[in-house]
């Protein structure tokens, strides 16, 4: 049976979408999957419901202040979106602007309310819908970002952060990424201390996270929706603890889909460091993931569609009961643990 845009979607109340992330961060509700039956715990009670032997896999990946307020020398605004640096030096970026149909090659872009020129416009890149632009400093790029840049909260987030470090995991490496691995946001340094106290082992991988991680499927034929790529590094040692969990009869447990994504383009592509545009759909064949903890997601997505690739349609269910229940919905939202279930 073919697909349709309409299999994944859903009613999401506005009142349901978290507008600030829950204190502490380990409070979050955590919606447990029980196959038949749904459990209410929280996120600090993770190592309750985990085994000895299994193997806990992140996203390490940072937030950079992506978002970049800007003027033009016409006294008119213009924003820059840091999606992913274009050199080793970080100073050329592919970026989403706006107003990206008016802006020239070549027009330097201001700091508001200064003369001060840090953005440069470049060309139109291959995608269609971003450009490449030059950080304009003699400084480390990151330092520019840190003094003009503002963290990229999603647009359906309406209300001010106070503490940007709020958007970022306490386990946050290296800086790269336009967007928060949110499921991760959850973990405190005590859920890590009793999870090592039951015999589970933490593991990390990288993957760059970009808008297209989150952008809404635009086509009546989901499976038609173009995947943009992503930057993924899974290290030799996470690689080999993952085989050797599941060969000694544990689970990798993936922290958020961005760390599925990475775990599962290894294994697809072979190869643990590259550029993936992986789409996990219904009959995915699984490698490595056996259970999946996330947050929730918006309708129509790709994240979606890899939620029922991983459980089948019960994922209506779980979310409907979310909803019922009083769950808070994305980002600083809520988060479920799933069981892979067997859909051949």
């Amino acid at each position: 049976m073919a697909l349709t845009i309409s299999d994944f979607d859903y009613e999401l109340p506005a009142e349901r979408i978290a507008q600030t992330p829950i204190a502490p961060r380990d409070a979050a509700r955590l919606l447990v999957d029980r196959g038949d039956s749904i459990e209410h715990r929280r996120v600090r009670e993770l190592a309750e419901l985990l085994e000895p032997g299994d193997l806990l896999v992140v996203n390490d990946t940072r937030v950079i202040p992506a978002r970049l307020r800007l003027q033009r020398d016409t006294g008119g605004a213009a924003e820059a979106l840091l999606l992913e640096p274009r050199s080793d030096d970080r100073r050329r970026w592919e970026a989403l602007v706006r107003p990206g149909g008016k802006l020239k090659v070549g027009e330097s872009l201001m700091a508001p309310d200064t003369d001060l020129a840090i953005v440069r416009m470049g060309e139109r890149t291959d995608a269609g819908d971003t450009f490449e632009i030059e950080l304009l400093t003699d400084d480390d790029p990151m330092r520019l970002l840190e003094q003009y840049g503002a963290m990229p909260l999603p647009p359906y987030i309406g209300e001010r952060l106070d503490d940007p470090d709020r958007y970022q995991t306490v386990y946050a490496a290296e800086p790269g990424s336009a967007a928060a691995p949110t499921a991760g946001l959850h973990f405190t340094d005590e859920v890590f201390a009793s999870l090592a106290e039951k015999g589970i082992e933490v593991a990390t991988v990288e993957l760059v996270v970009g808008l297209d991680t989150f952008q809404p499927i635009s086509t009546d034929d989901p499976l038609d929706h173009p995947m943009h790529t992503e930057r993924y590094r899974v290290p030799t040692a996470t690689w080999e603890a993952c085989t050797a969990t599941r060969a000694a009869g544990g689970r990798v447990v993936a922290v958020g889909t961005t760390a599925v994504r990475a775990l599962e383009s290894a294994a697809a592509r072979s190869e643990l460091t590259g550029r993936t545009n992986l789409f996990i759909s219904r009959g995915f064949d699984w490698q490595v993931v056996d259970v999946l903890m996330t947050n929730f997601h918006l309708p129509k997505t790709t994240l979606l569609m890899m939620i029922d690739a991983f459980i089948g349609p019960r994922w209506r269910e779980l979310y409907a009961a979310a909803t019922d229940c009083d769950y808070r919905f994305l980002s600083f939202g809520d988060a479920m643990l799933l069981t892979r279930r067997d859909l051949s």
